[in-house]
C-alpha cells in the first residue's frame, strides 16, 4: 500500500533508507519496476543479510548512517524510509538528509508504527506493563517515539524543506492463532518489550502474561485478530 500511494512511475532510481532485512527494497523490485534499488543500514549484520536474501541485479546493499548518507547529492527519484525514523536520534537531520539525496520533484516517503494507538500487538503488552508496574511507561514506545502521529511526521518533513506533504494511515491485520502465538515473539529478548519482558522474574513474567491474555480479543476458535497500524507520510523533494 505504501508503495503504490507514493505513485513514483517504473524505471525510476529508489533509496531504502535503514533497510534492515531487505523487505521494503523486495516489495519495490517486485511491484513498481524500478531502475535500480539502493539500501542502506547501519547494521553490517543487516547488510548482509539482505544481501544474501534479495538475490536481484538491481539491488544494492551497503552500510551506512541515516544522519550522513554515504551519496551523493540527487542521486535518487525516490527516497524511503520504513520503521526507521523514529529510532534515528536526529531525526531532523536524517529527514534532511533523505532530502538531499533526491533529485528535484522526487519522492520522500517513510511510515512508521503507530505505537501509542493502533499498533495492538504492542499496546496490549505495554498497557498491562504499565497495569502491574508504572515504571514500565518509560520504556513503552507509544511515549517514548512521539514522531509516531500525522502531524508530528508531516511537521518533520516540511521543516526538512519537503512540499506538497501528505500523510495517510495503513493498517494491516495482525492474526495469531492462539495467545502462544501472540505471546513468543515478547519472549525473544530483543527490542524494548520484549527485553523488558525477560528482565522480569518469572513470577513478574507469568503475571504479566496472564494480565495480557485476559485483555485480548480471543474468538471462541482460540484465534486472535487484531491490527497493526502504520502512519506514512510522503512529499517532494525541491
Amino acid at each position: 500500500q505504501f508503495v503504490t500511494w507514493l505513485g513514483v512511475p517504473p524505471h525510476k532510481d529508489w533509496l531504502d533508507v535503514g533497510s534492515g532485512t531487505g523487505a521494503l527494497c523486495e516489495v519495490i523490485l517486485a511491484g513498481v519496476s524500478p531502475r535500480l534499488v539502493a539500501g542502506v543500514d547501519p547494521s553490517d549484520g543487516f547488510v548482509s543479510f539482505a544481501r544474501h536474501k534479495v538475490i536481484d541485479e538491481r539491488a544494492t546493499f551497503e552500510v551506512g548512517d541515516a544522519q550522513e548518507l554515504p551519496i551523493a547529492d540527487g542521486s535518487f527519484d525516490a527516497t524511503v524510509a520504513g520503521l526507521v525514523i523514529n529510532f534515528v536520534p536526529d531525526q531532523t537531520k536524517a529527514v534532511g538528509e533523505m532530502k538531499r539525496v533526491t533529485r528535484p520533484r522526487g519522492i520522500v516517503g517513510a511510515y512508521v508504527w503507530d505505537y501509542a494507538g493502533e499498533m495492538q500487538m504492542m499496546r496490549h503488552f505495554w498497557d498491562a506493563a504499565v497495569a502491574l508496574n508504572p515504571n514500565a511507561a518509560s520504556l513503552d514506545e507509544g511515549r517514548r517515539f512521539p514522531v509516531c502521529h500525522p502531524e508530528p511526521l508531516a511537521d518533520l518533513f516540511r521543516k526538512a524543506g519537503i512540499g506538497d506533504v501528505k500523510t495517510r494511515l495503513i493498517d494491516v491485520p495482525t492474526i495469531f492463532r492462539n495467545f502462544d502465538d501472540y505471546w513468543t515473539p515478547f519472549l525473544g529478548g530483543q527490542a524494548p518489550a520484549p527485553g523488558y519482558c525477560m528482565s522480569l522474574s518469572e513470577g513478574q513474567r507469568i503475571a504479566l502474561r496472564e494480565r495480557i491474555r485476559a485483555h485480548l480479543p480471543t474468538k471462541g476458535d482460540g484465534t486472535i485478530h487484531l491490527i497493526a497500524r502504520a502512519w506514512a507520510v510522503r512529499g517532494v523533494a525541491h
